[in-house]
């Protein structure tokens, strides 16, 4: 753990009184000096700490952004977001995220970035990511399956998100085909995942996530306005953002192993139990043209299973599905 990791746990632990540069001092082992560079650190990372003389410094605000200091203690991970790449402004974290991949980056690797200034969805959708609003990130995979099950790690998502974001907000998260959250029909959250492949394997995986934490009613555009919903406005509080992302990652991770361990089975089952999408008439736009029927459950790849008039099951892996706030 680093030094200034160590004074934020000290300064948070005394609840907001006073700390002696002498106890910091001791418990660090540092001198006052270096005591006093900490807290400048602090500081630039937009902490607001009060400097008395005999009593010593105490911590009085966090910054709005999101900063290394706060998040890494959170982490449970063992590999997700143990590279992490922390920035301001972005086009996409995608794109930052595909750069790091050609160049070797590890799995896991994680990037965050308070604002997107061309973020993107499924379909080649825009999406909304004003800066310090939302969760925007990208997370690296690097996964030993064939090709054609792409489509199971695009539910696994889903699953993790959906089980991460209830366990940090009260709110009843379901999942609609493939991968979008919603609350109440409105949507909360959106993934995208981008692949590179050779010789049939996967290479990587781009796993983009999108989480509308605490946007308010208007920051939304008028068109988004009854589709898009943030989980402040749901659920009348704002989010920590920070925990939101170790909680993300923790729950990732451990879907991740399981998946390695046991395949899709258990993938499939947590998807199915989660989603909002099965049993009930759908029109789906696939790019063979549309599929109308209910759909039932999910293949062992990963494909929607949609039983049309005729009786018969058609397997659908790509389509439009809703209304056109998907990601």
């Amino acid at each position: 753990m680093t030094q200034v990791v160590t004074l934020l746990r000290l300064l948070e632990a005394e609840s907001g009184e006073y700390v002696s540069g002498e106890e910091i001092s001791r418990k660090l082992n540092v001198s006052r000096t270096a005591v006093w560079k900490q807290i400048h650190k602090l500081e630039a990372e937009g902490y607001v700490i009060d400097a008395v003389p005999r009593l010593g410094y105490r911590l009085k605000g966090r910054p709005s952004r999101l900063s290394l200091p706060e998040l890494l203690p959170m982490l449970r991970t063992h590999v997700f977001g143990r590279n992490l790449k922390l920035m301001e402004e972005v086009t996409s974290t995608q794109d930052e995220l595909r750069k790091l991949a050609e160049e070797g980056a590890p799995e896991g690797t994680l990037v965050i970035a308070e604002l997107q200034t061309k973020g993107r969805g499924r379909m080649g959708r825009s999406w909304l990511s004003p800066a310090g609003k939302g969760v925007w990130m990208s997370l690296l995979l690097r996964p030993q399956v064939p090709l054609q099950h792409t489509p199971q790690l695009t539910l696994l998502a889903a699953v993790a998100l959906s089980r991460a974001i209830s366990k940090v907000v009260p709110l009843d998260i379901g999942i609609k085909w493939p991968n979008d959250l919603l609350v109440q029909g409105r949507k909360i959250s959106g993934i995208l995942l981008e692949s590179a492949a050779e010789d049939e394997r996967l290479r990587y995986v781009a796993v983009g996530m999108g989480i509308s934490a605490n946007l308010d009613e208007e920051d939304y555009p008028e068109e988004l306005r009854g589709k898009a919903v943030s989980l402040k406005m749901a659920s009348g509080q704002p989010v920590n953002r920070a925990e939101l992302i170790a909680v993300v990652l923790d729950e990732f991770e451990r879907l991740y192993v399981l998946y390695q361990e046991r395949g899709f089975a258990p993938i499939r089952s947590l998807w199915e139990a989660h989603t909002v999408t099965l049993n009930k008439p759908a029109l789906l736009n696939t790019p063979q043209g549309q599929v109308e029927g209910v759909p039932e459950g999910l293949d062992d790849s990963g494909g929607l299973l949609v039983r049309i008039a005729d009786g018969s099951v058609r397997t659908v892996y790509s389509a439009e599905l809703g209304d056109s706030t998907d990601r």
